[in-house]
């Protein structure tokens, strides 16, 4: 049996803020059976992961291509490799099954052909929907917990601020601290988003940064005592103002820096002095850091939601044509909570 699969390429390299015109749908014949011998599986695809470190794997050179093997360089006009939630079609690998739902690292696409080393782990039918495990249960959840917990190592009664807060990292990160009885404020690009930090996420208070004209002034208001960690999802200006406002021995996670993705002159100039004589510990990482607390981290995040102590926030568009409009909207504030693109419901 043969069908006409769509999927989604950059026409050139990205070198600054993506743009839906960047993108091209394209379509193919593709046949749902596999060659005597093959140990390939198709995998019909339902739920893609749209995130924002993709930019970096969209231009002609980045720091993260030789990082880490999620990282490496896309091509230009072919398909374009992410996290998805799929079903097996059809499998040459006696490992997998017809209609055996997996995690891996497939395409932008309505089909794929995968190898078993594609697969990250085959998911049982559960209490909570698929696509947790693309963002609160997947490495959504892991980088917020990683970033928080095993670097920041925080404590009751600290101070913690996050950037990006409504975003599918950073809106855990801060339900996670509450829970923890931290003190907790967000910033975010619109008043519907810190209101949604407050009233529905429970962080102790939350701002616009769109209308703030000094993000130093404006951290000083709301930690008139100083900062303890600050969860860094931004970079640029506002990773200066946090470490002004640091306490002595304050600890920066830093997760992503997306104003910097797409802007080169943004890049975040601290003031060294407070680093040294505040004695700042600044620490990037990736989610990949923490595969050896996977099995913690689910464990404490499946408590949380079963109890329903953990509001899980996921925003989602239908269909392949709605990829490139997914992603481009990263990068303009327009998602809230993990953002997916659904392709057929499980």
């Amino acid at each position: 049996m043969e069908v006409t699969n769509k999927y989604i390429v950059i026409k050139n390299h990205i070198e600054d803020a993506p743009k839906e015109s960047h993108f091209e749908i394209k379509t193919q014949p593709f046949a749902l059976s596999l060659d005597p011998g093959s140990d390939d599986i198709i995998v019909k695809n339902l739920y893609i992961s749209i995130d924002p470190y993709l930019i970096n794997r969209m231009k002609t050179h980045s720091a993260s291509h030789k990082a880490i093997s999620f990282a490496t360089p896309l091509t230009p006009g072919e398909a374009i490799d992410a996290l998805v939630i799929g079903k097996v079609v059809t499998s040459g690998n006696s490992k997998f099954e017809k209609d055996d739902l997996v995690l891996g690292v497939f395409t932008w696409a309505e089909y794929s052909v995968v190898k078993e080393q594609s697969i990250i782990k085959k998911l049982e039918s559960s209490e909570f929907p698929l696509t947790y495990h693309l963002g609160v249960l997947g490495f959504s959840g892991l980088s917020a917990y990683g970033g928080f917990f095993e670097i920041s190592k925080p404590q009751k009664g600290e101070k913690v601020f996050v950037s990006a807060a409504s975003g599918s990292v950073g809106n855990i990160v801060g339900q996670y601290a509450k829970l923890l009885g931290c003190y907790v404020v967000g910033c975010a690009g619109s008043q519907k988003k810190v209101e949604l930090l407050k009233e529905k996420l429970g962080f102790d208070d939350a701002f616009n940064y769109k209308e703030e004209t000094d993000l130093n002034s404006t951290l000083k208001r709301y930690f008139p005592d100083g900062i303890d960690i600050y969860f860094d999802n931004v970079g640029g200006e506002m990773l200066e103002a946090a470490v002004a406002n640091m306490k002595a021995f304050g600890r920066v996670s830093v997760c992503g820096v997306i104003s910097e993705y797409t802007d080169v002159g943004k890049r975040a100039s601290p003031n060294m002095m407070d680093v040294v004589y505040k004695r700042i510990s600044i620490r990037g990482f990736l989610a990949a850091d923490y595969l050896n607390v996977f099995a913690e981290f689910s464990a404490k995040t499946l408590d949380y939601l079963r109890n329903g102590q953990l509001e899980v926030i996921e925003d989602k568009s239908l269909g392949v044509e709605s990829i490139p409009s997914a992603f481009v909207g990263l990068f303009n504030g327009d998602n809230v909570g993990k953002k997916i693109v659904v392709l057929a419901e499980e």
